[in-house]
């Protein structure tokens, strides 16, 4: 996740022109890439659980793979069902309390 935000900052800021120069630079497929770009994809919620890792639950040591699949869900709404029923917990506090 944070992969995926520092290569969107890094093409914004016009050090690299894409995701092609990234892959190479990196050592990595471009389909590599385009699967942790996808990343961005994901709710806000979600992406904000990854960084801090407290939503990510402890059985899922293979974790990225169930991930992936959530970002093919273009409602982040839909995506935040789907996260649940594969054991992903997502606890926000935010100025009205708890969410999801």
């Amino acid at each position: 996740m944070a992969l995926a935000i520092k290569f969107e900052d890094m093409i914004a800021r016009g050090e690299v022109r894409d995701y092609a120069e990234i892959a190479r630079l990196g050592f990595v497929t471009r389909a590599r890439l385009t699967q942790i770009m996808n990343l961005l994809l994901l709710a806000p919620e979600i992406q904000e659980a990854i960084l801090i890792q407290a939503g990510i639950p402890d059985f899922m040591t293979t974790g990225e793979t169930k991930l992936r699949r959530l970002t093919t869900i273009a409602d982040w709404g839909q995506q935040k069902i789907a996260a649940k029923r594969i054991g992903f917990e997502i606890v926000v506090d935010g100025p009205r309390g708890k969410a999801f």
